[in-house]
């Protein structure tokens, strides 16, 4: 094999391994230390996305399951779902969080990631959007496993089954991380670094928090549409969204633009100081793998 072969590999598995390291992990001002796993931020911040979820699946206040504030949302779900309500459909993401952080750090950091990316989550995105979904308690649901199972032999792996909402969550990953890894390194270039560490993770973590919130506020229409199409349909038997751009214009026409909107600041709470951190701990673990193998 020779150098450059070699140069490369070190190189892309440095990548792989920073990548997969890099959404959850806390670290210090000067050393990166991996001590905590992705459970815990994924634990931590899932209730957000079942709220998230239950604003963008609800039609309109004509709906008999409507929130009228975050705080209603929350305390409504605890009262009639318990506290394991806020970790419906929680499994998906774990099993694929890791793989995902990988493939968006090692692939081409934009569109051609988030595109990258999406084909990897899609399927855990249907399991989860579906679980979450359902206002019986956390104990009447059936396992992720099992309903995975049941959701193949009924409908397949298809975009009627267990693929569906595929070109949502293209557009949803595909803008974000254009928008996520554009704005961060741009901006990162035009703020001159500083020499004191403090100042220089602070400066950092300020750039990724703005370009997190940034990215969440642009793709989120992609979002309503996703959980839409992979959520319930609104008569059983009879689906209503199928495909990403039909199903804006029909969430736009019937229940005007800020219905896109639905579900923003429980995303923009997750994925605001989701991008601050999945960056800076990036960065700190890829200058660390440089240096030290």
């Amino acid at each position: 094999m020779t150098a450059k072969h070699q140069s490369f590999l070190r190189e892309a598995s440095h990548q792989t391994v920073a990548g997969g390291s890099a959404e959850p992990s806390f670290y210090g001002l000067t050393r990166i230390e991996c001590t905590t796993p992705g459970l815990m931020e994924i634990c931590l911040m899932h209730p957000l996305d079942v709220v998230k979820t239950r604003f963008q699946i609800q039609r309109g206040k004509g709906d008999a399951n409507s929130y009228k504030s975050l705080g209603h949302c929350f305390k409504t779900i605890f009262q009639q779902e318990g506290i394991l309500g806020f970790y419906k459909g929680i499994l998906p993401p774990i099993l694929v969080e890791t793989p995902k952080r990988a493939v968006k750090i090692f692939t081409l950091a934009g569109l051609g990631s988030g595109l990258t990316e999406a084909i990897v989550v899609n399927p855990f995105e249907v399991v989860k959007v579906s679980l979450q979904a359902q206002w019986n308690s956390f104990s009447q649901q059936p396992s992720t496993f099992a309903y995975s199972r049941e959701m193949i032999r009924t409908q397949g792996f298809g975009l009627r089954g267990l693929n569906k909402g595929l070109t949502a969550t293209l557009g949803r990953h595909g803008a974000f991380n254009m928008i996520y890894f554009g704005f961060y390194f741009n901006v990162k270039n035009i703020i001159p670094a500083n020499k004191d560490p403090s100042i220089e993770f602070l400066r950092k973590l300020g750039i990724g928090f703005l370009s997190g919130t940034i990215a969440s506020c642009i793709n989120i229409p992609f979002d309503v549409a996703k959980s839409r199409i992979q959520g319930p349909q609104p008569k059983q038997g009879e689906i209503k969204y199928r495909t990403c751009f039909s199903t804006i214009r029909t969430i736009h026409g019937e229940e005007g633009f800020f219905a896109l909107y639905k579900g923003l600041v429980p995303k923009v709470m997750r994925l605001g100081p989701g991008g601050a951190v999945m960056l800076l701990v990036y960065e700190y673990s890829f200058a660390w793998l440089q240096e030290n193998f």
